[in-house]
């Protein structure tokens, strides 16, 4: 419980020193410095700690509230996290069902060269060393170079 207090209080705190953009509105509020802004926030502190000794019936049922609403939200958490894996496992699965597709089309063949089984072995295998001798026997010359 003191916890949540805490938490509160220090959030709180920090939303109301952040700089905000002048307004017309913020110029007719009372200026409070940051000095004063702790001050007070470390009286109020000091106050809440002494909650509980000066009422104790209120502090059970907040204790006990507190406890409900951890409760639910562990509960939501989990629900959130079960729906997000739960779309992460469709995606994976249709992504799964779309590549199976894929693999099942028969393959491309446009006839202009042989498949593996068609006509001789011989032809479907490319010929390797398509060099001839006079080939090999010139020298390489670069591109030229400009000047």
């Amino acid at each position: 419980m003191r916890f949540l207090l805490r938490i509160t209080f220090w959030l709180g705190l920090v939303l109301v020193l952040l700089p905000r953009d002048k307004t017309p509105e913020s110029e007719k509020l009372p200026q409070i410095g940051a000095a004063d802004a702790v001050q007070a926030a470390t009286a109020a502190v000091s106050d809440m700690t002494q909650f509980c000794k000066r009422q104790p019936a209120a502090c059970e049922v907040g204790g006990q509230a507190a406890t409900i609403i951890g409760q639910r939200a562990q509960d939501g958490a989990r629900k959130i996290y079960q729906i997000i894996n739960d779309k992460k496992e469709q995606i994976s699965n249709d992504k799964n069902e779309k590549t199976d597709k894929n693999d099942k089309k028969a393959p491309d063949h446009t006839g202009s060269i042989a498949m593996v089984g068609e006509g001789d072995a011989a032809s479907t295998v490319a010929p390797r060393d398509t060099l001839s001798q006079d080939d090999l026997a010139l020298e390489w010359r670069g591109p030229a170079a400009a000047n």
